[in-house]
């Protein structure tokens, strides 16, 4: 029986080529979308679950309260980490990371002792030697619990070992980091790459032991720059041990080293600060509310968007077999008929018409894999992953084919009871048209797919607008034709040197020393002011702190409102500050010049500039703090450009003279701002890419469905052609209860999208409107297309010879 049925479910697949084709291609067109965002999710969701400790492992983070707004952070001072140890019993082990760019910590020059040329390499952090087992690294070589137990060693992953020492065991050896060889770096380990569902992308763990960054570092309460990750001993009550973290070691420790350096006021800083754990499994996609935190994560949200698009672009695959299923009804109905004639039972036209769902089902299957296969480079390209095939899994093909099976169960199940319905009776006496005319339940479906793709466009057209909008609206300085040279800390004393040489080039317009820059990735440093001197009420202003020379503000455009700059031969200077508007305001001083704050230090304010994008446009600007120093890991070149080419030959020529032994790194800043918006970016081309899929399902479901009703209606054409009813009549009867769905979709579609793109907008702290135009283009889009893919149907039955028609009948 099974082959009779899968027989006759071919013969009828050849019978109805058309419906097959758009039936088969519609089916694989949402199966390889829903494949292709299952891998991303199986991806997104495995991160960090490769450990020993049975979900035992944690984060530590920190939340505070300034100024009316929340902030929330992975950053804690160096002898923290030691403190939860002694004082919480509850607590296994516990380790740092230093993840920060400070100190040459994330990017180095790097070369062998016996070379004299350096590699940029970037990926390095510092990290206890309690580290590697935490996070249950896997060892190539060496002792994972002693690899970082020296002072000055380095745990390299496996392709920069082989990088530097192919084909050997490098442990014991040395490199020279930042070309300086009176400071070996020793080999203590090798571990393997990092895999990509870590959250964790190091490519070098160099050793926290035994190191002072400053005098008394590690010893100091109030500077936080580690991550602190812990393990739990077993049945911890995390509730109540987050409730004991934040009250003993704020009173125990923040408190009096706050009051130690003269901050009488600590209680209040600290009020409505609190710290909890963050499970490891939790960070990669759970961490998009914590602001201070330098590592990228996913976001759950995004996730479940995408499990969302994966669903609706499958129900439009479905409801097109459903909707075409119904309509074929009546070209069934004699077959039904005779079959229940002859003795066929119900049961018997179910699983008659199941097979053919199924076999449609495995064909569209087959189908997805190949294109999956085929379109999974640009899904990565566009989803910023690096996805791929498991092709060794032993459930892959076990999971397609069960995936094929229920699907076409699911997509087959309403038609099959509904043909196999038909009575005997009815058929032999001609009523054929039961399929044509139950239209209620293909309208509503053909208004669920068209609501859909409607929904997209909106979704698409809001993106657009927004990424169109960050990238082009007024930020506060001069994004275009700056060079920064990174890795320049290798220069060490010879920076500003470099930098003065730099500015007489004639290509130069001008030339700062400042690892402190308004885009992602470069320095920061959070600090909490005062007013001084002074009975205002708003004393604790959390800000940040950047070091800066005098060159920095006109280089990068920067637009002073009040006051002066810096200058070179002011020695004053050296205890001078320029705030931000941002902080004038949230001091709540209409002149500010003169006015002295304090952040454990004196600041004399001498000037104010304008507010600039410093973060992501997502978050409001806020307090910023200019003071001169050295911070000396990137150098920003203004340059003519209108002579780019010439301008960075001869800025790499400066360089060799320099550092003849290391190749100059460099980047524009106009193109890392806009890296910063890649989320933005990939969401824009997926909601495209998802909108051209929708509308192309639901098209291909419309188009066949119009070439059934008006193979259903071709008598009554003929009739009304005959009887003297025009081309333009006829095309407006044949469109028109389609173009009323699609419009009704439209209006349902609206309200949908407005409010989506609402909320997703409230994420961004500066944002575009929601305009009408938004919803007039998508409306009109929608139409266009529906009305194109219909169009050619209506004609052709508009224009036909009604005699064959009447003939035929």
């Amino acid at each position: 029986m099974i082959r009779h049925y899968l027989k006759t479910a071919l013969r009828s697949m050849q019978k109805q080529k058309m419906y097959a084709a758009i039936n088969i291609g519609g089916f694989a067109i949402g199966i390889a979308a829903c494949m292709l965002i299952a891998l991303y999710i199986k991806h997104e969701t495995s991160y960090d679950r490769d450990n020993p400790y049975n979900g035992r492992e944690y984060r530590v983070v920190g939340v505070s309260k300034q100024n009316g707004i929340t902030h929330s952070g992975i950053s804690f001072p160096a002898p923290m980490a030691k403190a939860l140890l002694n004082d919480f019993p509850e607590i296994q082990q516990v380790g740092r990371i230093m993840p920060s760019a400070l100190f040459g910590g994330a990017n180095n020059q790097v070369r062998r002792t016996d070379q004299q040329n350096d590699t940029y390499e970037d990926g390095f952090c510092f990290a206890d030697s309690t580290i590697p087992r935490m996070l249950n690294i896997h060892m190539v070589y060496g002792d994972r619990d002693k690899a970082l137990a020296e002072p000055f060693s380095v745990l390299l992953c496996r392709s920069m070992a082989e990088k530097y020492f192919p084909g050997q065991n490098p442990v014991g050896k040395t490199l020279v980091f930042n070309d300086n060889p009176k400071m070996p770096i020793k080999i203590g380990g090798v571990m393997e790459d990092m895999p990509s569902n870590s959250h964790l992308q190091y490519r070098g763990f160099i050793s926290l032991t035994g190191i002072n960054f400053w005098d008394n570092e590690q010893e100091s309460w109030t500077a936080s720059n580690y991550g602190i990750y812990i393990i739990l001993k077993n049945k911890v009550d995390i509730a109540a041990l987050n409730r004991r973290m934040t009250t003993d070691v704020l009173d125990k420790y923040f408190i009096p080293a706050l009051k130690a350096k003269g901050r009488t006021n600590a209680e209040d800083i600290l009020k409505d600060a609190y710290l909890y754990l963050q499970p490891l499994r939790d960070i990669h996609l759970n961490s998009y509310s914590i602001d201070e935190d330098p590592a990228k994560h996913g976001d759950v949200r995004i996730v479940w968007f995408f499990a969302g698009i994966a669903f609706f672009i499958l129900s439009l695959a479905c409801i097109n077999f459903l909707n075409l299923a119904t309509a074929r009804s009546a070209n069934r109905a004699k077959e039904v008929g005779l079959r229940k004639v002859v003795g066929s039972t119900r049961v018997n036209l179910i699983k008659q018409f199941l097979s053919e769902s199924l076999l449609y089902s495995f064909l569209s299957c087959t189908i997805a894999f190949a294109l999956a296969v085929i379109f999974l480079p640009v899904f990565n390209q566009a989803a910023g992953t690096q996805l791929n095939i498991p092709w060794q899994a032993w459930w892959l093909v076990p999971l397609i084919a069960g995936f094929a099976l229920v699907i076409g169960l699911l997509a087959g199940i309403y038609p099959a009871f509904y043909l196999s319905y038909f009575k005997p009776i009815q058929v032999l006496k001609g009523n054929l048209r039961r399929g044509s005319k139950n239209g209620t339940l293909r309208g509503t479906l053909v208004v669920l797919q068209f609501t859909v793709s409607a929904l997209l466009l909106i979704c698409t057209s809001v993106v657009y607008k927004q990424m169109q909008y960050i990238l082009n609206s007024k930020i506060g300085f001069d994004k275009n034709q700056v060079v920064m040279i990174k890795g320049t800390n290798a220069l060490r004393d010879q920076s500003a040197t470099f930098r003065d040489e730099l500015s007489r080039l004639p290509d130069v317009k001008s030339a700062a020393v400042s690892d402190y820059l308004p885009v992602e990735g470069s320095n920061r440093n959070g600090n909490t002011f005062s007013t001084k001197n002074e009975s205002y009420t708003k004393q604790n202003i959390q800000g940040q702190i950047w070091r800066v020379d005098e060159n920095y503000l006109p280089t990068l455009g920067m637009k002073l409102i009040a006051g002066r700059n810096f200058k070179k031969d002011m020695p004053t200077d050296a205890h001078a500050v320029i705030i931000n508007k941002a902080m004038a305001e949230t001091l709540g001083y209409k002149d500010p010049l003169g006015k002295v704050i304090n952040n454990g230090e004196d600041w004399t304010i001498i000037g104010v500039v304008d507010n600039f994008y410093f973060e992501n446009i997502k978050q409001q600007v806020t307090p910023l703090c200019l003071v001169e120093g050295n911070s000396n890991s990137v150098i920003s070149v203004k340059i003519n450009g209108a002579n780019t080419k010439q301008a960075l030959a001869a800025i790499k020529s400066v360089w060799k003279k320099f550092s003849p032994h290391q190749a100059m790194r460099y980047d524009f800043l106009d193109q890392s701002y806009a890296a910063m918006y890649a989320d933005v970016q990939r969401t824009q081309y997926i909601f495209s890419g998802f909108s051209v899929l929708a509308i192309v399902i639901a098209c291909l479901g419309l188009f066949a469905l119009a070439a059934f009703m008006a193979e259903q209606r071709r008598k009554e054409i003929s009739i009304r052609k005959v009887l003297g009813a025009s081309v333009s009549s006829l095309f407006r009867l044949l469109t028109g209860n389609f173009l009323k769905l699609v419009l009704l979709s439209f209006v349902i579609a609206v309200p949908a999208g407005w409010l989506l793109m609402h909320k997703w907008l409230q994420s961004y702290a500066y944002r575009i409107s929601i305009t009408w135009e938004i919803f007039a283009v998508a409306g009109i889009s929608v139409f266009l297309i529906a009305l194109f893919t219909i169009c050619w149907q209506a004609l052709k039955a508009s224009f036909a010879n009604p005699s064959s028609n009447l003939r035929s009948e």
